[in-house]
């Protein structure tokens, strides 16, 4: 088993509220995360890919391909956007780092197999010291 790896950056803000909770409760319980304005973050996204090497191309899968996929399903909807309102695969989801990275799992998984390998690990780096690992269910 091979495992590969595609990087991608992006920019997003998004803002950690539950609706049910007081203002008082989100910022006990997600400081200052839950601004009333929302707050951005340039994100680092890892998508690790496992499968077999092709004999003939060397590849588990060719990564241009990968980064296509990622591109479609993932950068074009969240680059630049507001996760919590812009982002169709977030709708009432709170947006967590974990919640994202497992919405990005499900976006990515069906895509991944059909190319031949399967998804391993999804990892979004949300600052320089924060990240989430995702391994699936």
């Amino acid at each position: 088993m091979v495992y590969i790896t595609r990087k991608e950056i992006f920019s997003a803000a998004h803002k950690l509220e539950r609706k049910d909770w007081s203002d008082e409760k989100n910022k006990e319980i997600f400081g200052k995360c839950s601004n009333p304005n929302w707050h951005g973050h340039n994100y680092t996204l890892f998508v690790t890919v496992k499968g077999e090497v092709d004999t003939e191309t060397g590849f588990v899968i060719n990564l241009s391909d990968i980064s296509k996929i990622i591109h479609t399903k993932i950068i074009a909807k969240v680059d630049h956007k507001n996760i919590n309102l812009d982002v169709d695969f977030m709708e009432g989801i709170l947006p967590s780092t974990e919640n994202f990275a497992m919405a990005v799992w499900k976006e990515l998984e069906g895509s991944i197999t059909l190319l031949g390998g399967s998804l391993h690990c999804i990892k979004i780096q949300e600052t320089e010291k924060n990240y989430v690992e995702y391994f699936g269910n």
